[in-house]
């Protein structure tokens, strides 16, 4: 299951990812914003999603204007790595290295292309699980 979440500045891209994402025949839950609400606040949304990828073990997309609120908010919720990508190269080593399970992206930085893109490899990708990778993925988890 793969969760998304947007406020109002990442809205818009949302609806194409999950067009993209129905496409794929990727099973998502959408957790919000329903409308298009310039009155709501991204950690809200970070929340949610966050909490919920922990809870299932699943993924998770979140998307802001930039992207960066909702990856600090994210973060806040023990279990989750959330990574802000803007890149292919990115979204793939924050699977493979980083083992990361929230991607959050710019809706007012990325065009929707380069945004399906980026959403594809991060899904595509898994954590490669060499030695070096979890010795130091175990060292984040342990940061309080």
């Amino acid at each position: 299951m793969i969760y998304l979440g947007a406020d109002h500045g990442g809205y818009e891209l949302k609806e194409k990812i999950k067009e993209s994402l129905a496409e794929l025949n990727y099973q998502f839950k959408d957790l919000g914003n329903a409308t298009l609400d310039q009155d709501d606040d991204f950690p809200d949304f970070a929340v949610k999603v966050a909490e919920k990828v922990v809870v299932d073990q699943a993924l998770g997309i979140l998307i802001c204007g930039t992207g960066i609120g909702m990856s600090i908010a994210a973060n806040k919720i023990k279990g989750a790595k959330a990574a802000l990508c803007c890149n292919e190269d990115m979204a793939a080593k924050a699977r493979a290295h980083n083992d990361a399970n929230i991607l959050c992206l710019g809706g007012r930085i990325l065009k929707t292309e380069e945004a399906k893109k980026i959403v594809r490899k991060f899904l595509e990708t898994a954590f490669e699980g060499a030695d070096r990778l979890v010795r130091r993925n175990n060292k984040v988890k342990q940061i309080v």
